[in-house]
């Protein structure tokens, strides 16, 4: 992909991933702007909606989305959107992947059955994406091999290890998304 340096170009990118993966936190890692957050206080109308076994101490959730903005030139600028990551706000994904050139998929590890239903969407509306796989304290660090096995990917998806409140790390895996969706433009 050939950009030209005079010319100022925009870039949506969705941040996706299941409840509780920590998509917020990775566009408050990133964003060099102040985020927009639509998160709520998690109440009792989410019993039965939202599995929180794998995140005990989550207080708040978002409802519709999070946006951030990264530039990474001059010319480059990276409009960062997260969605929602439970079910019942599935319609908000058709709205925020119109014009969006790919997709970060954050997984957790301990939980990637809770990933597929979010992979069938991403691939659904037609994203380039990649894996990361976000480090939570005392989880086991699986080789990226086998996360990529597990999840069935075909073998051109790039799959990176990241910890989403490490703004280097969390910077690491765009970065990996940014240079797949270039080799796929080229």
């Amino acid at each position: 992909m050939y950009l030209d340096p005079d010319v100022s170009h925009a870039v949506k990118i969705l941040i996706v991933g299941h409840f509780g993966v920590g998509k917020t936190t990775c566009i408050g890692a990133l964003s060099e702007i102040e985020p927009l957050r639509t998160e709520e206080e998690i109440t009792e109308a989410s019993v039965g909606f939202d599995d929180l076994s794998g995140t005990p101490n989550k207080t708040t959730t978002t409802v519709a989305m999070d946006f951030g903005r990264l530039s990474l030139s001059e010319s480059l600028v990276l409009y960062l959107f997260g969605t929602p990551g439970q079910e019942r706000f599935k319609e908000m994904w058709e709205e925020l992947s119109r014009g969006a050139l790919g997709a970060l998929v954050l997984v957790d590890p301990e939980r990637l059955d809770e990933s597929f239903p979010v992979l069938d969407l991403v691939e659904r509306f037609g994203l380039t994406y990649a894996i990361g796989v976000n480090h939570f304290d005392g989880t086991v660090d699986y080789p990226l091999d086998e996360v990529h096995e597990a999840l069935n990917l075909s073998p051109e998806t790039p799959v990176v290890r990241c910890d989403v409140r490490d703004e280097q790390s969390a910077a690491q895996a765009l970065i990996t998304l940014v240079k797949h969706l270039m080799s796929l433009l080229a």
